[in-house]
């Protein structure tokens, strides 16, 4: 998929509007986005993500493959200070350029929204993490925070338990542009799969889930079997030199963490964003064309 897509003449204009200050964009809300990641085949792209597709009727992303993650609820913001272990707020709003208050939303919002949308849970004690959550005393808590009858500080602090935000590394933000009428300032985090946890098909807003390899998720749209909003697919770039989910941490280390967002330039009718996307959205699609014609040849000899 190219990243930097020629726009329909309909929101090009659109954009040209909001540019010139003839239209105001909707405001943004704050979410958070978690590229959850297990086992690989040791190549690159061979670590599996977990993506889930959702429904057709959604307002926002419709028919979309998407990483577990959702907009800040106003009880995110609350997390107690007790409840938190790992690098503080006050780190984490450094690095995403915010107030420690936004940061602790942001943070408790991915962790929220990765266990409502696929029941694993980034949280245990300061020196351990939760093994399972597979039980129906642990579904009925999660379904209670999905229709926030219970806020993530109840949740932990009636379990005993802390989140962990040292599970999560930043890789960077993406904010929606100006010709949607429904925006997000949206922070993409990625963690590994804790050991013993599975996930499980639970989000009422996706009507497929699967574990798939970076590479095929990659293949996938660029063949038209897949659809992507673009900040997904970058993502999925982005981690695909790496061969464990090990290596996908530290190349989320390696990447600016800053927001990126995408504009429309007149003259090309095309999406900007960042070189760095480009290039690597280029390299990656070589590589795997490169690999897809060598295998080819081997099933013709």
């Amino acid at each position: 998929m190219d990243p930097t897509r020629t726009l329909p003449d309909s929101l090009v204009e659109a954009s040209l509007k909001y540019q010139d200050g003839g239209a105001e964009p909707s405001p943004p809300r704050d979410a958070a986005t978690v590229v959850l990641m297990r086992g690989s085949d040791g190549s690159p792209g061979g670590v599996r993500a977990y993506f889930l597709r959702r429904h057709v009727g959604m307002e926002f992303a419709a028919g979309m493959c998407v990483f577990p993650g959702g907009g800040v609820d106003p009880d995110d913001a609350h997390l107690r200070g007790d409840l938190w272990a790992g690098p503080s707020p006050e780190q984490w709003a450094e690095a995403m350029g915010c107030s420690p208050d936004e940061a602790t939303a942001l943070v408790c919002a991915a962790v929220r929204e990765t266990f409502e949308e696929s029941g694993v849970l980034l949280a245990g004690t300061p020196d351990s993490v939760v093994a399972d959550t597979t039980g129906a005393d642990w579904e009925a808590d999660r379904e209670a925070l999905e229709a926030r009858q219970l806020s993530m500080s109840e949740f932990l602090e009636r379990r005993g338990l802390v989140l962990r935000s040292d599970l999560l590394e930043l890789l960077g933000g993406w904010l929606t542009p100006v010709f949607e009428p429904k925006r997000y300032r949206t922070w993409f985090f990625v963690a590994s799969l804790p050991e013993g946890q599975r996930t499980r098909d639970v989000s009422g807003e996706s009507d497929l889930v699967a574990w798939l390899p970076i590479r095929d998720a990659i293949r996938y749209v660029d063949t038209g079997q897949m659809m992507m909003l673009p900040p997904t697919y970058a993502t999925c770039c982005q981690l695909y030199d790496a061969s464990t989910a090990t290596e996908a941490i530290e190349l989320a280390r390696s990447w600016p963490s800053d927001m990126v967002e995408p504009v429309v330039d007149a003259a090309s009718r095309r999406l900007v964003i960042p070189q760095r996307f480009v290039d690597i959205g280029l390299r990656v699609g070589q590589e795997l064309d490169g690999a897809a014609a060598d295998a080819g040849q081997e099933a013709d000899a």
